[in-house]
């Protein structure tokens, strides 16, 4: 994952580009996310953290509930099972950075015709709100 601070000195909000499937379909492989450092993490919120294994990582997932010892992270992607709580337990409060607020989706190279171009523009960016039924269906997995 590839970030740049939007901003001057000791902004709160940075750029991420999202790599892998873990997240899908809510994020795809090159989705861009606007993320905010310290915000308070709610159930159903997609968060950056640190690997904890891994600490040079920073991994997104959807943070799922709160437990002891931490907070409960999976992907929403059923068909990707690894690098989630299920691998490494909770993870500890100090390690879940940031909260996504918005995702671009960067617009393919290959749409040349308007409507192509519109249907993009209508999708491409999304506010990303802590969504509690797909906490509740994760917690379900």
């Amino acid at each position: 994952m590839a970030g740049r601070t939007a901003g001057r000195g000791g902004s709160r909000f940075e750029v991420l580009e999202v790599a892998g499937p873990s997240m899908a379909p809510t994020l795809l492989h090159g989705d861009r996310l606007v993320v905010r450092y310290g915000a308070a993490v709610r159930p159903g919120d997609v968060v950056v953290l640190r690997h904890p294994f891994q600490q040079d990582l920073l991994v997104v997932k959807r943070a799922v509930e709160r437990r002891p010892g931490g907070w409960w992270v999976l992907g929403d992607n059923p068909f990707n099972e690894t690098g989630d709580s299920t691998d490494y337990g909770a993870v500890p409060e100090d390690l879940v950075l940031a909260t996504a607020v918005l995702r671009f989706r960067p617009r393919p190279e290959d749409q040349s015709s308007l409507r192509e171009r519109l249907a993009w523009a209508v999708s491409a960016l999304r506010p990303l709100w802590a969504d509690a039924s797909a906490s509740s269906r994760l917690r379900a997995r």
